[in-house]
């Protein structure tokens, strides 16, 4: 028997992305972010989400990605669950949310451990997409590991 996964798919430097649905609480649109003066480069400032300050983290910055500037009319907010996050309202910010999508286990590619990239330990792994009616077309969708992502953010602000 399959196992399948909802995954939450998104774009962010011109690619496709993926996270675990369960960690993500809301989809909001972009609104007025507020800097925090002298955080890190990766925190883009806070925002007040229904009267809760919420942090905003770019996730581009973060994980060393290229900033789309093509994309900044569509970007969206996609905010965690706090109890995944340690109590803290956190939101990261993607170019655009693609869909909602159910992954197969035997879809997924693990990333080979050969690869010297810093990104490798946050990748769950590569989701092969298939077009409708054609197995062999698709995308490639990189699967973060938003857990150890959220990990690395509070060992470096309490480091």
């Amino acid at each position: 028997m399959a196992t399948l996964t909802d995954v939450v798919q998104f774009r962010m430097g011109g690619e496709l992305y993926a996270m675990d649905i369960f960690i993500a609480r809301e989809i909001v649109e972009m609104v007025p972010i507020t800097p925090i003066p002298r955080s890190p480069s990766y925190i883009s400032g806070i925002i007040n989400l229904r009267g809760e300050i919420t942090n905003i983290v770019n996730l581009n910055e973060l994980l060393g990605l290229p900033v789309n500037t093509m994309a900044q009319e569509n970007q969206k907010i996609i905010v965690l669950m706090a109890d995944a996050v340690g109590g803290s309202n956190i939101g990261i910010i993607v170019d655009d949310v693609q869909s909602i999508i159910q992954v197969d286990e035997k879809d997924v590619e693990k990333v080979g451990e050969g690869l010297t990239s810093d990104i490798n330990e946050y990748v769950k792994g590569i989701i092969k997409t298939y077009e409708e009616g054609d197995d062999k077309k698709g995308a490639l969708v990189i699967w973060i590991d938003m857990q150890k992502i959220l990990e690395m953010i509070i060992q470096k602000s309490t480091g």
